[in-house]
């Protein structure tokens, strides 16, 4: 066989949509805890991430025009930005801060919505969550929605309206990985809108699992920023991406319990 055969050129189109809008990276990353906005620029290059969240609440995007603007570095003409709720402890704060961050990008409908529910493990409030979802679709928002992974919830959140929802892998900021893959399977299973693991993920690993599960994607932050070389860390979540969606395109093995030969025994000569 020519060498040119050997080799599958094929590669599906095998992007994702969300609220109507198409992307080709799989990857979304955050823009907290870098050690400067030229870090910041750098690693969400490396990552190939076509959506990047910022916290309105903690980040520049125009609300302070006397301190240096996260989009200079992460223009919007690049970059869908999509602004997140990170800090909102009620419904009333995060709607209020989707708010602000559409008058501030010109009508930007699509957001991030995250209710927390105490400081300490950073977990969803489910019920603040859901109320502010309703109101942020009735006005008009495209709600992408971090919660549990629980999947009553997820099906609930996607009843609402919420155009993607995010079940945390792990406690943000931890790195544990994928603690409950089978809910996270279960919510895969039963979706009809993009499923993105948000939270929890510490390292190239962990997001190929993610993806190997089914996901439509994966979001990140701290496991890019916190690594010892973040523009590094970025381009190995990049390939890890990629790998997970081409593992779960292929169809895995069934897993067996014993040995079975690659080259059986039936047929040999001797």
């Amino acid at each position: 066989m020519p060498q040119d055969q050997a080799i599958s050129t094929v590669r599906p189109n095998d992007g994702f949509t969300v609220a109507g809008r198409d992307f080709t990276s799989r990857l979304l990353v955050g823009t907290g805890k870098y050690k400067d906005m030229d870090e910041t620029a750098r690693a969400i290059a490396a990552s190939g991430a076509e959506i990047v969240t910022v916290a309105v609440r903690r980040s520049n995007i125009g609300q302070n025009p006397d301190e240096p603007n996260i989009l200079d570095v992460l223009p919007p003409e690049r970059y869908t930005i999509l602004p997140n709720t990170a800090g909102c402890y009620d419904a009333e704060t995060a709607i209020r801060t989707c708010r602000l961050a559409r008058e501030l990008l010109d009508g930007h409908n699509l957001v991030k919505l995250e209710v927390l529910g105490d400081e300490k493990t950073l977990f969803p409030d489910v019920l603040q969550t859901i109320e502010a979802a309703k109101v942020l679709v009735a006005d008009g928002f495209d709600v992408m929605v971090y919660t549990n992974d629980d999947p009553i919830i997820a099906r609930q959140l996607e009843d609402i309206g919420c155009c993607a929802v995010m079940p945390l892998a792990a406690p943000i900021g931890s790195g544990l990985g994928i603690r409950n893959p089978l809910n996270i399977l279960t919510i895969v299973e039963n979706a009809s809108v993009p499923i993105l693991v948000d939270a929890g993920v510490g390292t190239a690993s962990d997001a190929a699992e993610a993806m190997e599960l089914g996901c439509d994607g994966v979001l990140m932050n701290t496991a890019i920023a916190a690594a010892k070389d973040p523009v590094l860390m970025a381009s190995a979540m990049r390939k890890a991406i990629e790998a997970g969606r081409e593992a779960f395109l292929a169809g895995r093995m069934p897993a067996k319990r014993f040995a079975s030969a690659s080259s059986p025994i039936e047929g040999t000569f001797f």
